[in-house]
C-alpha cells in the first residue's frame, strides 16, 4: 500500500506553510492576562491570505471555485495552521462548505459556496449540544409549520440551544443541527442575524469568544435546510478528525520546542535533553505524537474514500479521538515540566499552546467516553 500524500495534497501543506510563515502565536494579548476575549475578532488579515492561497476553498468542486480535494488535505493544512495558533475559524468554514457542497441543494450551493470559499462570508458549526457533552442534535427541535406536510416547501421552526459554538460572533451562517419529531437529523444554515437568534457571550480557555446560541421560533426557509440520512453524522465526523489534525500539529510545535529549549538549558555543565529522564519523556511524547499521527490520517482517509472497513467510519474516528484528547494533553504537560517555571512565563508562548491545547482536549471529550463508544461498536460489528 502507499501511504505517501498525493501531489495535490502536498501542495496545499506547501501553500498553508507559506501563508502562515508569518503568523505570530503572541500577536493578541495573552489569555493569562484578559478577563474576556484576546480579541474582538478573528485574524481577518490571515484570512484575507489565506482566500488569495485559495484555502479556503479546497474541499469546493471546481465549479464552485474551489480546488476539489479531500479531508486529508484538510488535515494538512489545520496541522500547519495549529502550529502557529493561527486565530481563524478554518475548519468551521471548510466543514460546512464541504456539507453544504455534498448535501445541499443546488440554490443553496450557488448561494454560499464560492462566496465563502473567497472569504466574503464566513461559516461555523455549532457542535457542542446544550452542556458540551449531551448529542447536538438533541439540543435544537425542528418542525415544519402545521398544516403542510414534511417536504412540500413549508418553512421549518428550531428551537433550542447550543453551547460554545466557536466564531459565533464573527459568522455569517450557523450550521445548526436538530432533530424532528419523526426522529431524523436536519441541518439548518441560520443567518447570524436573525429573528428569534440570540447570543451568550463564552470565552474557551484559549481566550477567544464563544457564543450561546439561543433558537426561539427562528422560522428557516426550506432552501436552508439540509434533510438529507447522514448529512449531520459526516459532518460531525469531519469537524472531529479536524479537531485532531489541529491536536497533532499543536503538540508537533511543542515537542519541538521542548526539544530546543532542553537542547540549551544547561546543568551541571551538560545540555539537560542529554539526561535519561528526560530523553525518556520526550520520547514518550514523541510515540504519543506518532500515535495520534496514524490514528488521525486513518479516519480522514475513511472519510475522503468513503471506503469500507470491518467497522464503520465512527470507529476509525473515536480511535483518533482517544490518542488526540490525551495525547495532546501530555504533550503540553510534559512540556510545562522541561520547561521549568520558563514555560508558565506569559512572555514565553508555551503557556498559550497549553491554553489551545487544554480547549481541544476540551472539544475532543474525554478518552474514556470514546472508548466506550467503540466498545458499541465493537459489539454491533464482531471482528472476525
Amino acid at each position: 500500500m502507499d501511504f505517501t500524500f498525493s501531489e495535490e495534497q502536498q501542495a496545499a501543506a506547501e501553500a498553508a506553510r507559506g501563508v502562515f510563515a508569518d503568523v505570530v502565536p503572541d500577536a493578541v494579548p495573552s489569555p493569562a492576562l484578559t478577563t474576556g476575549a484576546v480579541a474582538d475578532e478573528f485574524d481577518r488579515a490571515l484570512w484575507a491570505r489565506l482566500a488569495d492561497a485559495d484555502l479556503l476553498s479546497l474541499l469546493a468542486a471546481e465549479e464552485y471555485g474551489g480546488a476539489g480535494l479531500d479531508a486529508v488535505a484538510l488535515c494538512l493544512v489545520l496541522r500547519e495552521s495549529a502550529k502557529v495558533l493561527a486565530r481563524v475559524p478554518l475548519l468551521e468554514n471548510s466543514a460546512a462548505m464541504a456539507a453544504v457542497h455534498a448535501y445541499g441543494g443546488p440554490e443553496l450551493r450557488g448561494q454560499l459556496l464560492e462566496r465563502a470559499g473567497r472569504g466574503e462570508i464566513v461559516l461555523t458549526v455549532a457542535a457542542s449540544g446544550r452542556t458540551g457533552h449531551d448529542a447536538a442534535e438533541l439540543a435544537v427541535t425542528a418542525r415544519q409549520e402545521e398544516g403542510a406536510g414534511e417536504g412540500e416547501g413549508a418553512d421549518w421552526i428550531l428551537d433550542g440551544m447550543q453551547t460554545a459554538v466557536p466564531w459565533a460572533y464573527d459568522a455569517d451562517f450557523v450550521v445548526v443541527p436538530a432533530h424532528t419529531a419523526a426522529g431524523r437529523t436536519v441541518l439548518a444554515l441560520v443567518p447570524r442575524a436573525h429573528d428569534g437568534l440570540a447570543l451568550g457571550e463564552q470565552f474557551s480557555t484559549s481566550g477567544e469568544r464563544l457564543g450561546e446560541l439561543r433558537l426561539e421560533s427562528v422560522r428557516i426557509t426550506t432552501r436552508d435546510m439540509i434533510d438529507v440520512e447522514g448529512a449531520w453524522e459526516w459532518l460531525r465526523d469531519l469537524l472531529t478528525t479536524g479537531t485532531c489534525a489541529l491536536a497533532l500539529g499543536l503538540g508537533e510545535r511543542v515537542l519541538k520546542m521542548s526539544s530546543e529549549y532542553t537542547s540549551k538549558r544547561e546543568q551541571f555543565g551538560f545540555p539537560v535533553a542529554t539526561f535519561q529522564a528526560v530523553a525518556v519523556q520526550a520520547a514518550d511524547r514523541y510515540i504519543d505524537l506518532r500515535a495520534m499521527e496514524v490514528t488521525l490520517w486513518q479516519a480522514a482517509w475513511r472519510i475522503a474514500s468513503g471506503a469500507r472497513g470491518a467497522l464503520p467510519v465512527a470507529g476509525d474516528v473515536a480511535v483518533a479521538k482517544i490518542w488526540a484528547s490525551e495525547g495532546v494533553r501530555r504533550v503540553v504537560q510534559t512540556a510545562q515540566h522541561l520547561h521549568g517555571g520558563f514555560g508558565a512565563d506569559v512572555d514565553y508562548p508555551l503557556h498559550r499552546y497549553h491554553a489551545w491545547a487544554k480547549h481541544l482536549e476540551l472539544s475532543l471529550g474525554p478518552a474514556a467516553a470514546h472508548e466506550e463508544a467503540l466498545g458499541d461498536l465493537l459489539a454491533a460489528h464482531p471482528l472476525g
